[in-house]
């Protein structure tokens, strides 16, 4: 029935540990064997995740509604399967639930809503579905990524382009799903969540609108008071609010992150301040609303207002700037207040100017979420735009050595390239990243360009210093693509030296656009 049986899996899984622990206390162990161990568990956990969700849609199954009191749940004591399956494993409705429909996944029995839907006739095939499903039974995935994928790309909308080649999204989908199955081995599944909400909205521009404008509906407050007196608070943001208030409190709680390698030193001291990160953020979402009823703009942010900062790709062509003249194909960053603008990025995407018209709405630069053509366009017109460059293999500018600290339009650039921190499984924004020289500037004379950098958080880049790593750029001589590994030093215990680790991007632009 299935290709990758998950009980050899696990067995073979078991007897490995066996052999690692030995007899002794895991605590006795050394770091590599702990690691090793905590592997193996993990390879032991997906193994029995597969048969704990196949059985319980095999009991769930047995207990369908149409059998009455003869389904099996009902012939056990239990009024649903549900009910059985909580008992017989201990676990919550959510994890029972999710089980049921994993199992239901992986005998091609999906209970789930499916945007394409096949009347009357053979079920579509779906080779992004059943690649997703190998990779559950193999154990290249567990069923929290399965799931994280699953509900974060959907289904390919192929109605909604009824222009198109009908196998186009589906093939499209399945080369989604193979890069979301090869980063889940190096992120969280938060972040793979999000990675695969990235890549549904590059593939679904008109998507794209249509979750915004849900969201947008379904955008709230609301407030209560507790038995105590304690007033508390409830928001449901929509997208555009979401990304002003991310702005907004990482601009506050920046300082706290330690010194930023940048032109000018924005640090605040926080001596003498014991407020948690979360009275910060309260006390500084309740400035602004004092500031911002008393003040305009200017005397609430003087020169330095927090902004939204949003990259757009535009259709090759001509995109009209705010100055009249235009830019031509490329990559763009817009945004709001002092901070923000459009960025057109020449060669494979660009920023657009006010009054223009924005092909497939535009991404965050932190998180790289979607938004609409209509919010951009906003954007753009009060915002205005800034430039940057890029090559026909996707590399921005270069600047050269003349000076140390990278420029502000190659920050931008890093930042459009990088999507954030590409430390091992950091979720990091751009915001909140330094950029780091993989050529040290002082001992290696490396250059000041957009190539010889790359974004890293204020963790990551001081523990690359303090670890002794090296990032090392290797350029692929037939597209000419920039990839970057990270070279630790030699294990001081054991002199063991470990294989290079690819260090992904996080920007949306590593998934094929529509």
């Amino acid at each position: 029935m299935d290709d990758v049986e998950p009980l050899p899996r696990l067995c073979a899984a078991v007897a490995r540990l066996d052999g690692l622990v030995a007899g002794r206390a895991v605590e006795a162990l050394h770091d590599d064997e702990i690691l090793r161990v905590m592997s193996e568990l993990a390879a032991t956990r997906n193994a029995l995740d597969v048969l704990v969700a196949r059985a319980a849609r095999a009991i769930d199954a047995r207990s369908a509604r149409e059998l009455g009191v003869a389904g099996l749940a009902q012939r056990r004591g239990h009024r649903t399967a549900t009910e059985l399956l909580q008992t017989l494993t201990g676990q919550t409705r959510v994890e029972v639930t999710r089980a049921v429909r994993t199992g239901g996944e992986l005998v091609g029995d999906s209970t789930e809503p499916r945007e394409r839907a096949s009347v009357g006739g053979p079920a579509p095939a779906e080779p992004w579905r059943d690649a997703l499903r190998h990779a559950l039974r193999a154990g290249a995935i567990g069923q929290a990524q399965f799931q994280a994928v699953l509900v974060g790309l959907g289904a390919p909308p192929v109605e909604r382009y009824p222009e198109m080649d009908a196998d186009f999204l589906p093939r499209a989908w399945a080369v989604a799903v193979e890069k979301l199955i090869a980063e889940a081995p190096h992120v969280v599944v938060e972040e793979l969540r999000a990675s695969a909400r990235v890549a549904r909205d590059r593939l679904d521009p008109v998507g794209v609108t249509l979750r915004f404008e849900e969201r947008f509906a379904a955008r709230s407050y609301r407030s209560w008071i507790d038995e105590h007196g304690q007033r508390h608070g409830r928001f449901v943001f929509d997208d555009d609010a979401a990304a002003w208030v991310d702005a907004i409190l990482q601009a506050a709680l920046r300082p706290r992150r330690g010194p930023r390698f940048v032109d000018t030193d924005a640090r605040v001291a926080d001596a003498g301040d014991d407020r948690s990160g979360e009275q910060i953020a309260y006390d500084t979402l309740i400035a602004v609303l004092r500031t911002g009823a008393a003040a305009d703009p200017a005397q609430a942010f003087g020169d330095r207002q927090p902004g939204v900062r949003i990259v757009v790709e535009a259709a090759a062509g001509t995109v009209p700037r705010a100055d009249g003249g235009a830019w031509t194909g490329g990559a763009a960053r817009a945004g709001t207040g002092a901070t923000a603008g459009a960025v057109p990025v020449a060669g494979s995407g660009a920023r657009t100017g006010a009054g223009s018209v924005v092909h497939g709405g535009g991404h965050l630069e932190d998180g790289g979420e979607a938004l609409p053509r209509g919010v951009v366009e906003s954007y753009v017109c009060d915002a205005g735009t800034v430039a940057v460059s890029l090559d026909d293999a996707g590399r921005p500018l270069d600047v050269g050595r003349h000076q140390r600290l990278f420029t502000r339009a190659q920050r931008i650039a890093i930042a459009v390239r990088d999507g954030g921190c590409i430390g091992v499984g950091c979720r990091a924004p751009v915001s909140q990243c330094e950029m780091h020289h993989i050529d040290h500037w002082a001992a290696d004379r490396g250059r000041t360009d957009v190539d010889d950098g790359v974004a890293l958080c204020r963790n990551h880049h001081l523990g690359l210093h303090n670890r002794g790593e090296r990032i090392v750029r290797q350029r692929d001589p037939a597209t000419g693509r920039d990839s970057y590994w990270l070279h630790a030093p030699p294990n001081q215990r054991t002199g063991e030296v470990r294989a290079p680790m690819l260090l992904r991007s996080r920007s949306p632009r590593r998934f094929q656009a529509a």
